[in-house]
């Protein structure tokens, strides 16, 4: 499902659980909030005390949603929850997860993280054999599989029904007496574990243990399944071992600045970005202005490496919301000032580098253009911090198709035209892999190169 609003990549979606501690759901809640960047669309918690388990899932925000009265709906030692974005599957709170069932092999719950290309195929056979489906997301055919598997217990099926699964899946797991954190073999999206005295922590992202004054431990290995319960931790690897495809825009775009994704700073690989940019696009210019948020860290490295003034000369509201009201015909020449405004006398007159992350369809970026030039800018170089975007995603990421990338359609030099910008460069594929330390055998590049790790059919 695409935005066709958004000149950005949707972030996936976030994942948090806890295990041993007697608010293990408030705990939650705050790890979602950290996470709440990686999908605004749906949250839901689901705890556990004993046998039995409760579960809240509500379209909206964290903050809206999860408040102390909730939070008391929820007890017990055991949690995970859950922030969407509709990487596949429509929007309405029957899509909101943690999903959870009951079955043969007891009580499960499961949020996911990721995308599953062959959900369809395996939806259709499983609907054939009497399943039937809550919701169109493509997590529930794990479900309704694991309910399914000739197998001992909860633990058996999960990886029976996961060895046998294609895609990118980082899942966490809440069954009886345990949280279980699993993530696909090719380590397509992040997993995290983190420890606040005897409990045990597990997220999407660094970020989530910081506000719970919780301490980083280490990633969950790409193909690990990692069994957490009163015991301890008791790591496995059932599944048939891949080339590693870890997703390198978790560095350039989705994860926050102040996470540690895949052994390394997220802003230090951004301000590396930004110096290599800055190397391979060199310009005269008199300041360098990111475009707000994602693309301070790169611009800072950038005027660093030119020694070049940095200058935060476009404020962005950040108080919006998802609800706001589209304006009408008349007044839609408003268009990006909802969001971005430029500082007139910082701009006026200068030669003006502007710094993003991407350009995926090109419209943000010639809107933002223009109001540059409004403001007074002399010039306009846009510098991007990634190579041009020409395939959509699959394993997770809520991307156009790519006829509605422009980079997949158009030249480097048709899209500065079309963004109307003096000069437009982007950051080389090596140049970017060097600055997130990352070597491209073990990284998924198909966004950028159309060359997928996976089969896809489209």
């Amino acid at each position: 499902m695409t935005d066709r609003s958004s000149d950005k990549f949707k972030d996936e979606c976030g994942v948090f659980g806890v295990f041993g501690h007697k608010e293990a759901s408030t705990l939650t809640q705050l790890g979602m909030f950290a996470l709440q960047h990686r999908g605004q669309e749906a949250c839901g918690i689901v705890s556990a005390e004993g046998d039995h388990f409760f579960q809240i899932r509500k379209l909206g925000l964290v903050a809206d949603n999860f408040g102390e009265e909730t939070l008391r709906r929820l007890p017990g030692s055991i949690a995970i929850g859950h922030t969407r974005y509709s990487t596949a599957g429509r929007k309405s709170v029957r899509e909101a997860q943690p999903f959870s069932v009951t079955c043969q092999h007891g009580k499960i719950a499961v949020c996911h993280n990721g995308n599953l290309p062959d959900a369809e195929r395996l939806r259709a056979e499983l609907e054939s054999q009497g399943a039937i489906f809550n919701s169109t997301s493509d997590t529930e055919t794990i479900l309704h599989s694991i309910a399914r598997a000739d197998a001992e217990n909860a633990v058996e099926a999960i990886a029976d029904v996961l060895s046998r699964t294609e895609g990118a899946f980082s899942l966490l797991f809440l069954i009886e007496g345990a949280l279980i954190a699993v993530r696909d073999p090719r380590g397509f999206r992040p997993l995290v574990l983190g420890k606040l005295g005897d409990t045990w922590a597990v997220a999407s992202e660094t970020c989530a243990f910081d506000l719970i004054d919780a301490e980083y431990v280490r990633e969950i290995e790409a193909g690990e399944m990692l069994v957490i319960d009163k015991d301890g931790l008791h790591p496995r690897f059932p599944f048939e071992k891949k080339p590693l495809s870890v997703c390198t825009f978790e560095h350039v775009y989705f994860s926050r600045p102040d996470s540690i994704i895949y052994g390394r700073s997220i802003n230090q690989s951004r301000h590396l970005m930004g110096r290599q940019l800055a190397i391979e696009h060199p310009v005269d210019a008199d300041i360098v202005v990111p475009v707000p948020d994602s693309g301070v860290a790169a611009a800072i490295g950038y005027a660093a490496e030119a020694d070049i003034s940095f200058r935060q000369g476009i404020i962005r509201n950040h108080y919006i919301g998802r609800t706001f009201i589209e304006p009408s015909q008349s007044i839609r020449s408003f268009g990006v000032r909802l969001k971005l405004n430029p500082i007139e006398d910082l701009i006026a007159g200068r030669k003006v580098v502007l710094v993003d992350d991407s350009i995926v369809r090109g419209t943000t970026s010639k809107k933002i253009v223009a109001l540059v030039r409004e403001a007074g800018a002399s010039e306009v170089h846009m510098r991007i911090s990634c190579p041009p975007t020409i395939a959509p995603c699959f394993y997770g990421v809520n991307t156009p198709r790519k006829s509605e990338l422009i980079a997949s359609q158009k030249t480097v030099e048709e899209v500065r035209e079309h963004i109307a910008a003096d000069s437009l460069g982007y950051l080389s594929l090596e140049g970017m892999l060097e600055a997130t330390g990352m070597e491209r055998q073990n990284v998924c590049v198909a966004c950028w190169t159309d060359d997928y790790p996976t089969v896809i059919s489209n």
